[in-house]
């Protein structure tokens, strides 16, 4: 039994067991009876009134604070649902400031509460993870949840509001199957997505209201697996276009599987780094919107869809291309797992990491097609990537401060932390663009251009480029990754073009 805010009311369980009901605020907990004809309403939490699932939030959070506990959640679960519930939330639990709530039925809940109705959240979490939610929102008349060997579920959870209420003295509202036997005894329902509509249904109760809660679409998975992300991945052509051997086909169609490949181990990445950031982009001006943070992807769907992926990304790689390779894969994927638990939240070191992630790709190419790459073209890389990531998190720190904020959620900067990056930066950029010149000076590329002198043609276009990038983070319009920000920037394309003719005079001159 809990009490909180001083009152406590225990409801008949199956089998004589006890579910807590406990007054959450200074408001008196109804019985039976309410002012006027209104029905108390009480509202489920996972799915219902939050887009994600607590338990699942519960079991991510272990995951990011103490993982070596992962081995120990079946023992948990031999124990029974309540058991799993009390030995999680003991160890890790949801934040309540950082679920995602679907708002269209807060403002429902807030106009009930100022009709004079009861409003009560009823749950089958735990105690602990509903009190934290309504002591957050500071709506609920009452609260009832799931403590030690009583589970507040289906069945149980409508025999508990009958007790409180009687036979169809309130309204419900669900979202699953599970929600049924409520519905079915219930005096009004309200239902959210369309599995609480079928619920409602096939109990026969009156529907007062539905709330939409569109499922995960083709468009919701693009965006979760970060598919407009995998133009990074062409850095695996790299080796193929500088060794001059690009009209050879077969390459091509290694290195279309190797891009593959490494794009599916890439969406493995990031929906693994979204599921350890969800409370952190939740806090994030922008990527609170990103299908996870937002529940549009339920959490155990991303986690079933991980080892499909890589699955897949492996079976291509140790079918079709050389040994190496997936030795890079597996590199790919330990190194982010090391950014993801630690180097993420170490500043400075994480875009130095990135960078070096880049550069693996270029490898990770060469590999791929037996192509040896030059040390230049990976010294390249890295500064250049270099400035990228350190434009990344300017370009973040900047929209960070324009919502008010002191630092990155999730990252080891600060407000303050600005100027030095915008010092780091273009330096790294201009790195880049030094090795690109002593590249073009080196006797090595007589060898491959008729002109090499015309190579001197793409110093000036990559200071340009690079300037322009920082320029624009410095006035604020830069709000997304660069490598993608430069997908959408037609000056960006011209560039291109111009350094493509540069490098075409320079082969064809002579």
């Amino acid at each position: 039994m809990s009490q909180a805010a001083g009152g406590e009311r225990g409801l008949g369980g199956p089998g004589g067991g006890q579910g807590p009901v406990s007054e959450a605020g200074n408001d008196r907990l109804p019985g039976g009876e309410v002012a006027g004809e209104a029905l108390p309403l009480c509202v489920d939490l996972d799915g219902t009134l939050v887009a994600t699932d607590t338990l699942w939030e519960g079991i991510i959070a272990l995951i990011r604070k103490q993982p070596q506990l992962l081995l120990a959640l079946p023992f948990w679960l031999i124990g029974g649902r309540a058991r799993f519930k009390a030995e999680l939330v003991r160890r890790a639990r949801a934040d309540a400031t950082a679920l995602p709530y679907r708002e269209e039925l807060l403002d429902y809940l807030r106009d009930a509460r100022a009709a004079g109705r009861a409003v009560l959240l009823v749950t089958a979490s735990r105690q602990e993870v509903a009190h934290a939610v309504a002591d957050h929102l500071g709506l609920f008349s009452g609260v009832m949840a799931s403590e030690s060997g009583f589970n507040l579920k289906g069945p149980r959870k409508a025999e508990a509001l009958v007790a409180a209420f009687g036979e169809g003295g309130f309204e419900y509202v669900g979202d699953a199957a599970a929600d049924r036997p409520v519905f079915a005894r219930a005096g009004a329902a309200s239902t959210v997505g369309a599995e609480g509509a079928r619920a409602a249904a096939r109990s026969g109760t009156p529907v007062a209201r539905s709330f939409e809660a569109p499922p995960a679409d083709a468009a919701t998975w693009r965006r979760g697996l970060r598919m407009h992300q995998w133009v990074k991945n062409v850095l695996l052509f790299l080796p193929l276009l500088a060794s001059h051997r690009f009209t050879e086909a077969a390459l091509w169609g290694q290195a279309l599987v190797a891009f593959v490949s490494l794009s599916l181990c890439a969406s493995t990445v990031y929906l693994f780094n979204d599921l350890m950031d969800l409370e952190a982009d939740r806090r994030h001006p922008t990527k609170r919107r990103r299908p996870l943070a937002a529940g549009r992807i339920p959490i155990p769907h991303a986690l079933a869809a991980v080892p499909v992926l890589l699955g897949v990304a492996f079976g291509l790689s140790l079918a079709l291309l050389p040994p190496l390779f997936s030795g890079c894969l597996l590199a790919y994927l330990l190194l982010n797992g090391l950014y993801t638990f630690w180097l993420k939240r170490v500043a400075i070191a994480d875009v130095v990491f990135l960078a070096c992630l880049y550069s693996l790709r270029v490898l990770a190419g060469g590999f791929a097609l037996a192509i040896f790459v030059s040390p230049w073209l990976i010294g390249f890389s890295l500064f250049f990537f270099l400035n990228l990531a350190f434009l990344k998190r300017y370009a973040d720190l900047r929209l960070v401060a324009r919502s008010k904020g002191t630092g990155s959620p999730g990252r080891d900067y600060q407000v303050d932390d600005a100027p030095l990056l915008l010092a780091l930066g273009p330096a790294a950029g201009m790195m880049a663009t030094v090795v690109l010149a002593l590249y073009v000076q080196g006797d090595h590329v007589a060898t491959l251009y008729a002109r090499p002198e015309v190579l001197w043609g793409l110093v000036p276009i990559m200071v340009y480029w690079t300037s322009r990038f920082w320029l624009l983070a410095h006035r604020g319009q830069m709000t997304d990754d660069p490598v993608l920000f430069a997908t959408r920037d037609p000056v960006s394309y011209a560039a291109a073009a111009l350094g493509v003719a540069v490098l075409a005079l320079g082969a064809l001159l002579g």
